[in-house]
């Protein structure tokens, strides 16, 4: 009720005019949305698989033997949700199909609204308006979009995500987000190594302690199938999906695609180890160096969420969601930066920025390219671009990082007039001379 409560208050609080408008604006998306999601007889397909997972442990079968549709679609996340999927069981797939879209939109608003906390912006009075919006145009998003397609996970794991990485330092939930996570869908474990290298060692703990108990807990009540995924099927990439397909927007995709290749191996493996120690560096240099900048704690979260979206063997276009948190990101650094107004590309590079990223992940640039009648790999390279299209912004992304940290950490005087907070929230570009590091 405590979370209800401030809620409320939150929208009892703002401007009523502002709010009004942008559930209107909201709305209208949403309705248009719903039309052309009518129009384009949508499978879901992915909440049959989950449907299927589900029945397969409240009937006692072979939860990694199923295979659903006529691609033949097997399971693949941990017994763990599995078992979360056992109530989709007992829905009409009619039923699950509406359930799962509510919940995803739902999991939507919950994750602008973690991503304004992450960010500090807008200011309180106008957070509930920024909810409704993100909410409401969100779903124009490739990844939003796939994901309420195909009915995924994605919104609850980048939900958890973000939760934990806006809980204080001194919560002793820290790093059960990232567990619950990581118990569900492997990949976000990627942030317990983040965890690590910041000397978060408690949340470290935290979040491999949970881990580990969703790993229990499957191995408690699905022992037989927990020792398949565990000891055979998660290093099994064939059983996702084939690695070179557009689908698949990962750095391995992408050289699969660049080199006419169905697996790349060594040549894409040591550029996969390179960006991940890259990533994973500009993230922990943020938080131990450039603590006390304006929104550092935000830049060092998305770091290591591009980067794990980039490195991971298979990621489809809807795991590329983390795009909703970084356009508000991007969106807190716009205002800041109209707000100074600075003349020429100085006053305007965030706008021209958050522009592209926008574009980018409207574009669905990546389901242009005809793949259907590929054979093989075999694809003209003046479709390069397009069909990797998200790994290419992913690079650009950690290069725009890189020359942050690196303007971050020059030794600028703070304006006289500038007062600002420390850590997330706060708004300005430069911090106070004393939060300097």
């Amino acid at each position: 009720m405590t979370t209800v409560n401030r809620v409320i208050g939150a929208v009892r609080a703002a401007p009523r005019r502002t709010t009004v408008s942008a559930a209107a604006v909201a709305l209208v998306s949403l309705f248009a949305y719903a039309a052309l999601r009518h129009l384009s007889h949508v499978s879901m397909v992915d909440a049959m698989v989950y449907q299927a997972e589900g029945a397969a442990v409240a009937h006692g079968r072979d939860l990694y033997e199923l295979r659903v549709g006529s691609y033949a679609l097997p399971a693949t996340y941990p017994p763990f949700s599995a078992m979360l999927f056992a109530p989709a069981a007992f829905l009409s797939f009619g039923a699950l199909r509406v359930t799962v879209t509510l919940v995803n939109l739902v999991e939507l608003a919950v994750v602008a609204a973690l991503a304004c906390r992450l960010a500090g912006w807008p200011s309180r009075p106008l957070r509930p308006a920024a909810v409704l919006l993100v909410t409401g145009l969100g779903v124009w998003l490739e990844p939003v979009w796939t994901t309420l397609r195909y009915g995924q996970i994605n919104l609850l794991i980048l939900a958890l995500v973000l939760w934990d990485l806006t809980l204080p330092e001194s919560s002793r939930l820290k790093g059960v987000g990232i567990g619950l996570a990581a118990g569900l869908k492997v990949t976000p474990g990627f942030f317990l190594v983040y965890l690590l290298l910041t000397r978060r060692f408690r949340a470290a703990a935290t979040a491999a302690a949970t881990g580990a108990l969703t790993v229990l807990v499957g191995l408690l009540v699905l022992p037989g199938a927990s020792w398949d995924f565990w000891t055979k099927d998660l290093y099994d990439t064939t059983r996702v999906g084939k690695e070179y397909i557009v689908d698949n927007q990962s750095l391995r995709g992408m050289a699969d695609r660049l080199l006419h290749s169905t697996h790349t191996g060594a040549s894409t493996l040591l550029l996969v180890a390179l960006v991940a120690v890259a990533g994973l560096a500009l993230a922990t240099l943020i938080e131990r160096r450039c603590a006390g900048m304006p929104r550092a704690h935000a830049w060092a979260g998305m770091t290591v969420a591009i980067t794990m979206v980039l490195v991971s063997p298979i990621s489809w276009t809807h795991h590329w969601v983390w795009c909703v948190p970084l356009l508000v990101l991007l969106a807190a650094e716009a205002r800041t930066e109209r707000r100074r107004g600075r003349p020429g590309w100085a006053g305007r590079r965030w706008r021209v920025v958050l522009a592209a990223t926008a574009l980018c992940f409207c574009s669905f640039a990546m389901w242009f390219v005809p793949h259907k009648a590929w054979h093989g790999v075999q694809m003209s390279y003046w479709f390069e671009p397009a069909a990797s299209v998200y790994p290419l912004f992913g690079l650009a992304f950690l290069g725009l990082v890189a020359v942050r940290v690196r303007r971050w950490r020059r030794p600028l005087p703070a304006p006289a007039d500038l007062t600002v907070g420390h850590g997330a929230s706060a708004i300005g570009d430069r911090p106070r001379a004393t939060a300097r590091p």
